[in-house]
């Protein structure tokens, strides 16, 4: 296919999974059972921060996390005691567990208090045409608390060479627009010109399969190369083609 083909075929995949369906089977539809801003912003990133794995049990084990802090995230984060952290210590996901669950509660109670919250935290640190830099600043402040080592490998760095899927997803939700009914397009002072698309196997098999994507490793090199292909097709939305390489390769097994 030569690039109008593909991006045609493309455009008809983003309209097919760009819809309310797509959240009967995926995380994003943790953070939809909240309507305050805040509470949307924090149970995103936790469940984004456990995205990896088999999908119902992200879901399950996502749902439990909000039932821990009270299915109020915002206030659990900014008022929690020692005490509240405790009950906390009993939650797991894979690698992910309750030492790492209370870390982040704290870490991000640190960036409501000190840094503004977490849209104002990616927003300062945005530059042109590109949020990967922001994200290393990001963990770099998530980190600033006394912490265990071990629970850095929870927070991707696209400095240090990682495709940082979790995060892209994450800003994905929150800066693209709610017009669908998918994404939430809360974050106002970040463009989804900006966003990289959350590269995983899925979405990196299709997008080599399309000629939009060379390079094998599913890296932050890979994520630059695939940024560069999907900005032609749509400067301003270009993430938007994450919903029909994901549909492709997952649904589809393109």
């Amino acid at each position: 296919m030569n690039s109008t083909e593909i991006k045609n075929f493309l455009e008809e995949k983003v309209v097919k999974y760009n819809h309310p369906k797509f959240l009967e089977d995926d995380p994003l539809q943790i953070p939809h059972r909240f309507s305050k801003k805040e509470d949307i912003e924090i149970s995103g990133f936790l469940t984004a921060t456990i995205a990896w794995g088999n999908r119902k049990s992200i879901i399950k084990n996502a749902s439990h996390l909000m039932e821990l802090l009270d299915q109020a995230p915002h206030d659990f984060v900014l008022n929690h005691s020692k005490k509240d952290l405790k009950k906390l210590e009993t939650f797991v996901h894979r690698t992910f567990n309750g030492m790492d669950l209370g870390y982040f509660v704290t870490s991000i109670q640190n960036i409501y208090v000190n840094h503004g919250g977490l849209e104002t935290l990616f927003t300062k640190n945005q530059e042109d045409k590109s949020l990967q830099p922001a994200i290393s600043k990001f963990k770099s402040v998530f980190f600033e608390l006394p912490h265990n080592s071990r629970t850095t490998k929870h927070v991707s760095d696209p400095s240090k060479g990682s495709a940082a899927k979790r995060i892209n997803m994450y800003l994905r939700w929150m800066v693209r627009d709610n017009s669908t009914g998918v994404d939430f397009g809360i974050w106002k002072n970040i463009g989804p010109a900006c966003l990289s698309c959350p590269l995983d196997v899925h979405s990196g098999r299709v997008a080599r399969k399309l000629g939009l994507l060379r390079r094998k490793q599913n890296d932050a090199k890979a994520v630059m190369e695939l940024d560069k292909s999907l900005r032609k097709l749509d400067p301003q939305d270009p993430v938007k083609y994450d919903f029909a390489l994901f549909g492709l390769g997952v649904f589809e097994k393109f």
